[in-house]
């Protein structure tokens, strides 16, 4: 508080005709004290948002000067797959690319280091390759199954890569997605939208269920099933999508600088609709594991070619994991588009019946 005081002290003491115009920046304008915002003070706002996708290629130009680009790289492209990174975030990228390529005695940036430089910003160092085994064919099971559900969900986000290859902190492996830029620079997000990434949450799940059987099953879910469950108390307590109707049941914490947990939400609410939301959450769960494995299931085959192909290479990318699941759907005695629909429809009346879908 003396610090806030001795600040409008010091703001107070300029003239309006000193010519001096004083900036200040924030990521947390909410917890600013009123005083601070009156006329004179600090009394226009300017919201600096996340670059949009021409911003990103102009920022990533800009960046780029500096350092050798090989002539594969499209900076459109790369803006394309760098949906809500920053500014900073994108110097970043460049940066750890140019280190990687100067380890590499290349005398150019080329796609290669672009990724190498997008995992380890993303997903952390890389760690070291698995062998085979029985592990690395579980892990690539586990992927593919999130990758799959991804690919055939429209709500769901694009595929742009899903990879074996090891990461610091233990993650085995990863199917990454590319957000959708409407959504980020929206901030809209729809039911089906939560509805789909709780599918592909369950895909690993899914698809262990489906191969190895339920009794099978291992912990390597236990993240993706914390991602469900916050995803689908949301849908229930904040976004009025639930039997419960269209009503906000917690709120985000308080103040940061009051000492309460701003991470955790606040609720006001009887024992019995807690359990109610209790119910609700454990229902989409099960609806979504339900409908995944119900997408999987008939795809047994293209799963196995998947799986082969991952081990093989290690790493597919959106576009060869794409055209091999067309490839699939498409040919004689695959999977064709209508029974492909249908299967999704059943899946659809199996995610009715659990719940996650309008009950109406």
């Amino acid at each position: 508080e003396q610090t806030l005081n001795q600040l409008l002290t010091e703001m107070d003491g300029f003239e309006d005709n000193s010519g001096v115009i004083l900036l200040a920046a924030t990521n947390r304008a909410d917890v600013l004290d009123s005083a601070l915002l009156r006329p004179g003070r600090f009394d226009r706002q300017i919201l600096v948002e996340l670059p949009d996708r021409r911003g990103r290629e102009a920022i990533l130009g800009v960046h780029g000067r500096s350092r050798p680009l090989g002539d594969d790289i499209s900076l459109a492209l790369w803006a394309r797959r760098t949906p809500g990174f920053s500014g900073a975030d994108l110097a970043n990228l460049i940066n750890e690319a140019a280190i990687l390529t100067a380890r590499r005695n290349r005398t150019a940036i080329d796609e290669q280091s672009m990724n190498d430089a997008l995992e380890r910003v993303t997903m952390g160092l890389s760690a070291k390759p698995l062998q085979d085994s029985a592990k690395k064919r579980l892990i690539a099971y586990h992927e593919v199954g999130h990758a799959l559900l991804t690919t055939l969900l429209p709500a769901a986000d694009e595929l742009d890569k899903v990879t074996l290859l090891p990461r610091a902190g233990g993650v085995g492996g990863f199917a990454r997605t590319t957000p959708d830029e409407e959504i980020l620079d929206s901030g809209l997000i729809s039911k089906a939208y939560l509805q789909a990434r709780l599918v592909v949450a369950m895909g690993g799940r899914a698809a262990e269920i489906v191969v190895f059987g339920p009794s099978e099953v291992t912990q390597g879910a236990s993240s993706d099933l914390q991602m469900v469950t916050q995803i689908a108390r949301e849908m229930v307590t904040r976004y009025g999508f639930s039997v419960l109707g269209p009503v906000a049941l917690e709120q985000e914490g308080g103040e940061v600088f009051l000492g309460r947990d701003w991470t955790r939400s606040e609720h006001h609410y009887s024992a019995s609709t807690a359990k109610v939301i209790d119910q609700e959450v454990q229902q989409m769960a099960r609806a979504a594991l339900e409908r995944a494995v119900a997408m999987l299931r008939p795809r047994r085959e293209l799963i196995d070619d998947l799986v082969e192909s991952l081990i093989e290479q290690e790493s597919l990318d959106g576009d060869s994991f794409r055209a091999q699941v067309a490839s699939f759907e498409n040919r004689p005695g695959g999977l064709s588009a209508e029974l492909s629909a249908e299967l999704n429809v059943e899946a659809a009346q199996v995610a009715v019946q659990s719940g996650i879908l309008n009950r109406e």
